[in-house]
């Protein structure tokens, strides 16, 4: 299953009941950002707020991940794109099961074949398990960059974490200067835009 463009893509994903998420959802929470971004976050899956709005992190944790964005010179409106592992909300908000993102990670790697971003950020635990390793620790492997397949991946705290946890919101910031740093070594137009 290849898609030729993005509006193809997110038609057919819209259209989507592979798993039992399609059933519950209000909305499909796709995606959103620049479509030529280098710079990709992925998170793991909508809560409340995404599913009413269709979009991600538009909640608490999504203002908190913006100062984020913002206190590096990043946006969602212009140089980021910013994704889910699976598109739909899990039932009060629980971690997406295995199945669920096993069924819904072919719609991130046909975005992340669309986009070919340089550089990936792993929001949380969820998707730097599934994305950079099985064991990947949250806590103690944190803003260490990864190369696999000539694309540097990173994991960080989910936004939703530093709101239960504001005493690791010091170390999430490291975590986002150090990604600012790696933009400007390995991207060529991020911070043109």
């Amino acid at each position: 299953m290849k898609f030729s463009n993005w509006q193809e893509l997110k038609d057919a994903c819209m259209g989507c009941q592979n798993c039992p998420l399609g059933a519950t959802r209000t909305n499909l929470v796709f995606g959103t950002g620049n479509e030529n971004a280098e710079v990709l976050f992925v998170g793991e899956g909508p809560g409340e707020n995404e599913d009413l709005q269709g979009e991600p992190f538009v909640g608490r944790g999504g203002k908190l991940l913006d100062k984020y964005l913002e206190a590096i010179d990043l946006s969602r409106d212009k140089n980021i794109y910013i994704a889910n592992m699976v598109k739909c909300r899990p039932p009060h908000n629980r971690d997406p099961k295995p199945e669920e993102q096993e069924e819904c990670i072919k719609w991130l790697r046909e975005q992340f074949r669309l986009l070919r971003p340089k550089i990936i950020v792993c929001l949380g635990r969820i998707s730097a398990q599934k994305l950079i390793s099985p064991d990947f620790k949250v806590t103690k492997q944190h803003g260490e960059f990864f190369e696999k397949g000539g694309v540097l991946m990173m994991g960080t705290f989910h936004p939703a974490a530093l709101l239960r946890n504001p005493n690791q919101k010091p170390a999430a910031l490291e975590d986002f200067i150090k990604l600012r740093d790696k933009i400007e070594e390995v991207c060529d137009h991020t911070y043109d835009v």
